[in-house]
């Protein structure tokens, strides 16, 4: 019975031996014979990829055409798997990385670095805040399961690990030190993240010196796959002019890139990230060109450009350059002045008869060229120099509100040009007392303007009411985005409304006199007090503040200029705004800052303020001073904010030398030109 069966064994394995060679026979004679013409056609398949030529960013000019941002040429390696050898031969390829990453640290290159792991005292960590504002973020990229695959709970070493299993790095493990496989695995981790392929080269290493370019191409066997790329990087006349204005670039992100890969953008794409590179990014990015590889049966590969690349279009900003400079170093002399390490401020200057701003600085500010660099040192100081001040910081404003306030009371008719007020220094509200500065005796509007007069206004603020107020307040922009391309705050203008919004206590009669000297809940930008003094310079018309004056295509030279626009014109008589002006006139005649505007050319019109804040448990006053010239023929409105300055009399010099720097050494305007042209 048992040889039976071992026999009936036997008989199967051998049968099921013959159908298996039968089979391979089969195929064999299919390949080689039958279709033998298919297959080797198959095998010589011509496969041909189309790769993304990066065009470079547009220029970014003054609007008298001088340069604030171009670019320079420069090199950056990247990895073409056209080349480099095949994942799956990790040998050739780990040797390969390894000489680059030699090559990089002997001549000091700084290199793919996004592997969110670090040795730290001989242990491998996670990164932390310190390397990475978005370490978090990192952290959860690499264990999922596009990269390691890995359970939220995993350890930095357990991420190490699988890095070293996944990119065959365990030869090295035992040959090298851990921080050099660590450094490996960055550049693995790199290829990986960007989604590296044919149709997808990817930068490893930004802006290399000529040393590493020549080695890279005197030694292409050692470092085969490695492509060295001229590319366009920014470059600035002055990095310190304008920066929160023009605003930085960096490399597109996993999440923007998913967002507009459709709209033709590369994962290893630049993007603007603020200012003014972000907000006309559409017309600065350029298009595109293509590049054709085609890659034979036997691995040969030809390249040939299908599609230059057209740089992106010149954006002609409505600042004027050397009026920014005056700005900025008066602005950082005046804060020193104050306190070293705690005053700072702004200050904004409009053309009050379309909207254009000529200079805005916030101060303290920052080096566009060592932004990168110092990042995470600029966010830990604790005067803050990457805040926008001029556009996001918003500011009790003082006696600036006053000429608002004026403005109402005549149009609303509560007072005539003749109304006098007495002012004995104190003012009862209910159960309340207020204060003025001095015991003025008599005022009327105009010379409760010149002296700053709390009690002439806090009778015009009962008389008015607080929805009056705010109707024209909200009139002249005050609690309103003025329009600007970059972001801003809207403000807060003080009311029922606001308290209701914030579920905040019931608004009393007390809090509409305050409201009516510029206290209260009220919180205004330094664009918003210079474009809504602009407003009551030019006789009434709000305009939309813009950056930008033009941007001309590189393509076809057109110009494609900014429309002048207005947010309406407010409805009060022309006579009163005249009434307004004499009585801000007569602040710059006989007021805090005659001293300094007095005996001026040209003559100005101005405004002074103070508000009170507490820093560290002591009272400063911040000072502010809106102000528009020649008082006869308005051209410029200029707002300036100094926190803990005492008063707005403080910050007169400041305006004085924009003024005085506008008036004796304005030039001509020329048309923005494009000065150097890259790829």
């Amino acid at each position: 019975m048992g040889n039976i069966y071992k026999s009936t064994r036997t008989t199967v394995a051998v049968l099921l031996v013959i159908a298996v060679m039968v089979g391979f026979a089969a195929e064999l004679y299919d390949i080689q014979i039958r279709n033998n013409e298919y297959y080797a056609a198959q095998n010589n398949t011509v496969k041909t990829y189309t790769v993304s030529i990066e065009a470079a960013r547009g220029e970014i000019v003054d609007r008298n055409g001088n340069p604030l941002v171009s670019n320079r040429q420069g090199n950056s390696v990247m990895l073409d798997a056209a080349y480099l050898p095949s994942g799956k031969d990790g040998n050739k390829r780990n040797r390969i990385i390894y000489n680059l990453m030699q090559l990089f640290n002997k001549n000091g290159e700084e290199y793919a670095h996004n592997l969110p792991l670090k040795l730290e005292k001989g242990k491998i960590v996670f990164f932390d805040k310190d390397d990475d504002e978005d370490y978090e973020t990192a952290i959860e990229t690499m264990k999922s399961k596009d990269m390691f695959n890995l359970q939220p709970y995993a350890t930095a070493q357990n991420c190490f690990d699988a890095m070293v299993e996944k990119y065959s790095l365990e030869v090295y493990l035992k040959k090298f030190d851990v921080q050099t496989v660590l450094e490996m695995g960055n550049i693995h981790y790199e290829l990986t993240r960007l989604l590296f392929s044919v149709s997808n080269p990817v930068t490893i290493a930004d802006d290399v010196s000529d040393a590493t370019v020549a080695q890279i191409k005197e030694n292409e066997r050692v470092y085969r796959g490695a492509d060295v790329r001229v590319v366009a990087y920014r470059e600035y006349a002055d990095s310190t002019i304008a920066p929160h204005i023009i605003g930085t670039v960096r490399k597109i992100n996993a999440e923007e890139y998913e967002r507009l890969k459709n709209e033709g953008y590369g994962i290893n794409d630049e993007i603007g990230e603020s200012g003014i590179e972000s907000a006309m990014e559409s017309y600065l990015r350029g298009v595109a060109g293509e590049k054709t590889v085609t890659i034979d049966g036997e691995g040969n590969v030809t390249e040939e450009i299908t599609k230059e690349p057209v740089q992106g279009d010149t954006v002609v900003l409505t600042i004027d350059k050397d009026l920014q400079r005056v700005a900025q170093e008066k602005l950082r002399d005046i804060c020193r002045s104050v306190s070293v390490s705690l005053s700072t401020g702004a200050v904004v200057v409009e053309d009050c008869n379309n909207g254009e701003i000529l200079a805005a600085a916030s101060y303290p500010t920052f080096d566009l060229d060592r932004y990168y660099k110092d990042y995470n040192k600029l966010t830990k100081e604790a005067n803050t120099p990457l805040y926008n001040r001029f556009a996001l910081g918003t500011y009790a404003p003082g006696s600036t509100f006053k000429p608002m306030m004026s403005l109402a009371a005549l149009e609303e008719g509560v007072i005539t040009e003749n109304t006098v007020f007495g002012c004995g220094q104190y003012y009862d509200v209910g159960n309340f007392t207020f204060e003025c500065l001095a015991a003025h005796g008599g005022e009327n509007v105009r010379t409760a303007l010149r002296d700053s007069c709390n009690i002439f206004f806090y009778n015009c603020a009962q008389r008015l009411g607080i929805e009056s107020m705010n109707t024209y307040g909200k009139m002249l922009g005050l609690g309103e985005k003025t329009g600007v391309e970059i972001p801003e705050a809207k403000g807060i203008l003080a009311g029922p409304e606001y308290r209701k919004r914030i579920g905040s206590y019931d608004w009393a009669i007390g809090d509409t006199v305050q409201a009516a000297i510029g206290q209260s809940d009220n919180l205004f930008t330094p664009l918003q007090l210079c474009n809504y003094v602009g407003t009551i310079a030019n006789g009434g018309t709000r305009y939309k503040m813009h950056f930008v004056k033009s941007h001309i295509s590189r393509s076809t030279g057109a110009v494609t200029e900014t429309p002048i626009a207005s947010n309406g014109q407010i409805s009060v008589k022309s006579s009163n705004i005249k009434i307004v002006q004499q009585g801000m006139r007569m602040v710059a005649t006989g007021g805090g800052p005659s001293s300094v505007f007095a005996d001026f050319s040209p003559h100005i019109a101005c405004k002074t303020g103070t508000s009170q804040v507490i820093i560290n448990g002591i009272k400063h006053n911040n000072g502010f001073l809106i102000t528009f010239a020649p008082y006869e023929n308005p051209e410029l409105s200029v707002a300036t904010a100094i926190e803990m300055a005492g008063s707005g009399t403080s910050t007169a010099e400041i305006t004085k030398s924009i003024i005085n720097y506008y008036y004796n050494h304005n030039t001509n305007e020329k048309r923005a030109q494009s000065y150097s042209t890259l790829l």
